[in-house]
Parts: structure tokens; sequence; C-alpha cells
């Protein structure tokens, strides 16, 4: 029995969840934005205790990786080293994109191709173009959207674009055969891509490893005068 603790803070949407084998049996969402510095550990107290676990008892904890909101991977990232540290266990990452995938491909509905697109900001979304077997076909890359953005692929069958940044494409992209659909990345569905990741050892290193950014952090300085 393998029991792996799943941790998503990537977008406004907080997630902590419990997976057995693959199954998530236990989790906690939280949907109010900018809560990850302060929920993140008691939400993963609260899966934990709902257990009737404590982390010695967990074979692993995985992580999303990126791309995403700065703040919420740094929490993310920051919280599951810690819990690897102090516990002695290893440490799994998931991209963020691939999340979202698998999100779509736990329904019934299944497109042609499937585009994630995380919010960045204006017309800019992180996203990459996977097929309707979850396989991802082009580089992850931060894109400026416009009329003709995906046409090679809308051309060629219908077009999921799915995520939170996925609304704010739909008055730009006119094509037929293109669908949006909100949704945000959620610890649940990493259960099955990080059992398989455990099952293949594919484990990060603890001390070096990072939250795939994309893009470098950009810091705004505030035009109110101090004094």
């Amino acid at each position: 029995m393998t029991n792996i603790l799943l941790i998503e803070t990537s977008t406004s949407v907080l997630s902590v969840a419990l997976a057995r084998d693959g199954a998530v049996v236990h989790e906690r969402i939280c949907r109010e934005p900018r809560m990850q510095a302060s929920l993140t550990a008691p939400l993963v107290k609260e899966v934990l205790d709902e257990a009737g676990l404590r982390m010695a008892h967990c074979d692993a904890v995985c992580v999303s990786s990126g791309p995403g909101s700065y703040t919420g991977l740094r929490v993310g990232v920051s919280t599951a080293k810690g819990l690897c540290f102090g516990a002695s266990k290893p440490l799994m990452a998931i991209g963020t994109l691939d999340i979202l995938v698998a999100g779509v491909m736990a329904g019934p509905d299944r497109p042609s191709f499937i585009v994630p697109m995380i919010d960045a900001r204006r017309m800019e979304v992180y996203t990459a173009v996977y097929n309707a077997e979850g396989e991802r076909l082009t580089p992850v890359e931060a894109k400026i959207i416009g009329p003709e953005s995906f046409a090679e692929y809308l051309d060629r069958g219908e077009v999921l674009f799915v995520g939170d940044g996925a609304l704010k494409c739909k008055e730009v992209i006119g094509h037929p055969n293109a669908r949006f659909q909100e949704a945000y990345p959620l610890a649940r569905d990493m259960a099955a891509l990080a059992q398989k990741a455990f099952d293949e050892g594919k484990f990060e290193n603890l001390a070096y490893f990072e939250p795939f950014y994309l893009k470098d952090f950009v810091a705004t300085v505030s035009k109110k005068k101090l004094w």
C-alpha cells in the first residue's frame, strides 16, 4: 500500500490530497484566493489527521512544479520540501499543465487536442498542446494569444482550451472547433501521475529542486509616496 501526499498551489485554488495506491482517499480544497501561505500547512495536517496518519506513514510527497503563480509555487514547493526533509521522504513533482490535462482525461469527453492554459497577464498564458491520449506535443511556453493561435490544430479537429486562462481567450479565438472550459489544477488529479512517478522511481533532488517558473518574477513598485 502506497500513501502519497499531494500538494497543488500553482493557481488561486489551493488543494491538498492523500492518495492511496493511485486513488484519492482524502482531500481539502480552498477556493479563496491568496491563501497558500496561510493554509497549505494546516490543510496538510487536516488531510493527514482525517486519514489517521502522520508523515512517517506516507511514502512520498508530490507537488505541482509549475508554471503558475510565483508565490503559490514557492509556498507549495517549500512546504513539500520541509515535509520531506523532516520525515526523510522522497519528493516528486508534476507539471501544472499535466495536472490540468489529467483532469480532462478523467472525464468521458475526449477532444482531438487539449490545450491547458494557466493565466499569466493580459492575453498571455502558459500553455502547450496535448493529443487525445494526453501526450504533450509541444514545449511548455508563455504565449500571447491572437486570432490565429493554434489554427493548425483547430483545422484538424476539436480543441479543448482548459484552465484559468481559457475563458479570456474565448473572445479572441473564434474557430468553430474551439471549446473553452474554465478549470483549475487540483491535487486529486495528481494521484495517478504521482503513483506512476513513484513506481518508476522518478524522485527529485530534495536539496536542489526548484519550481518551473517559466518566466522571471517581476516585482512592481508602488506609486504611493511613503513620506
